[in-house]
């Protein structure tokens, strides 16, 4: 675990399915710190979507991890948080409508219902990060669910 200067943990993982459940816990473990438990379950669901998509459709060299940051957002006591996902596949993800018993293609439209904000951008180096914001209490934004 890499705490940086902005307050954010950075946190690197294997493409397997089990990085999914430890990353939620790590999560967790931040937002208890941040005094954000509020948060926990829009939060860890989200976090879930968007490292199981890394895992599952980032395509990219065997080797390459999937990166992810916390950051708390607001001052002087943090109220929101900034939540990113990094891989080195360049193709970008994008809501579909899935089939009504279809056992997949929601995650983004899950992601969009739980976070104030969420998007996918170019990050330094090879690769996009996906990521999504709840906003601090004063910014209007929804909150946990």
């Amino acid at each position: 675990m890499e705490h940086v200067d902005d307050g954010a943990v950075v946190l690197r993982w294997r493409r397997h399915p089990s990085s999914v459940g430890l990353a939620r816990l790590e999560l967790r473990k931040a937002l208890t710190g941040w005094g954000l438990s509020a948060l926990e379950d829009s939060a860890t669901l989200v976090l879930s979507e968007l490292v199981t998509n890394a895992v599952r459709h980032a395509r990219v060299p065997s080797g390459r991890e999937i990166e992810t940051r916390f950051l708390p957002m607001g001052r002087p006591a943090p109220d929101g948080l900034r939540i990113e996902v990094h891989d080195a596949s360049t193709q970008r993800p994008r809501r579909r409508a899935a089939e009504l018993d279809a056992c997949d293609g929601r995650g983004l439209l899950i992601v969009d219902a739980l976070a104030d904000a969420w998007g996918v951008s170019d990050r330094v180096g090879v690769g996009k990060l996906v990521w999504a914001v709840w906003r601090p209490a004063d910014g209007g934004g929804r909150r946990g669910t």
